[in-house]
């Protein structure tokens, strides 16, 4: 399995655009008069035709650098239709500059079967900000856990860069978390830098490591700390 999803991070569920109790200009819009009555809270799914399209554009280029045959863009557009209608128009729009990308539409719930069913079928996801939540832990657990999970914050000048699992403060001190999802972050930020030859010399340490199997930590059965296995990788390359 060899995955890449992209996640909108600015907009959506998350861009924090949410209300309780309901100020009168959304409690008495006509949409709302079933709910009137009621104790209700609103967050508004919020899509920009420039963030769909940079997040398309995102995705698409990537395939074409890596030489990939298809862009899967996930939605939902049968039920939330004026939000994930505008995210389909633009990615099929964008789609059109790269017509040697297959550009193929799922819809989120046969995108979690499928992802399970058959994976290696897919190589680059370009999903909505909570969908792309979702779907990335289930893509981690699908190649060994969060202990694998790399991610990236990219924008236009600037980027950060960070595990899945973020700093599992739970762990602190321990020395027992699985570092690859670590040292796999760090090789994309050496792609992101430009340092190919650097980056896959990581990545073949990692795939090295773990082709030999014997530094493990707990969550591949085995007992050694996370300095164990960074300083396997450190030996392999």
């Amino acid at each position: 399995i060899d995955m890449m999803v992209f996640r909108e991070n600015t907009q959506g569920l998350y861009a924090g655009v949410e209300y309780h109790p309901l100020p009168p200009e959304i409690a008495n819009l006509d949409l709302m008069a079933r709910f009137k009555g009621e104790d209700t809270s609103v967050s508004f799914n919020v899509f920009t035709r420039r963030g769909c399209e940079r997040i398309m554009r995102a995705g698409l280029e990537y395939a074409k650098e890596h030489s990939l045959p298809k862009v899967t863009v996930v939605h939902k557009a049968n039920v939330i239709r004026e939000t994930f209608g505008m995210w389909l128009e633009e990615a099929r729009k964008v789609a059109a500059d790269f017509p040697e990308i297959e550009l193929e539409e799922a819809n989120v719930d046969a995108m979690a079967m499928w992802l399970i069913k058959q994976p290696q079928a897919y190589s680059c996801l370009v999903c909505s900000n909570m969908f792309g939540d979702i779907l990335t832990d289930l893509a981690g657990q699908l190649v060994g856990g969060l202990g694998f999970a790399s991610s990236a914050n990219v924008g236009g000048k600037y980027a950060v860069f960070e595990p899945t699992h973020g700093s599992a403060p739970k762990y602190a001190g321990q020395y027992k978390v699985n570092p690859m999802a670590m040292l796999l972050t760090t090789k994309l930020m050496l792609e992101w830098l430009g340092e190919t030859d650097r980056a896959k010399q990581l990545e073949s340490a990692i795939a090295g490591v773990l082709r030999e199997g014997r530094v493990r930590t707990y969550d591949l059965g085995g007992s050694n700390t996370t300095m164990d296995v960074a300083e396997a990788v450190a030996a392999a390359l």
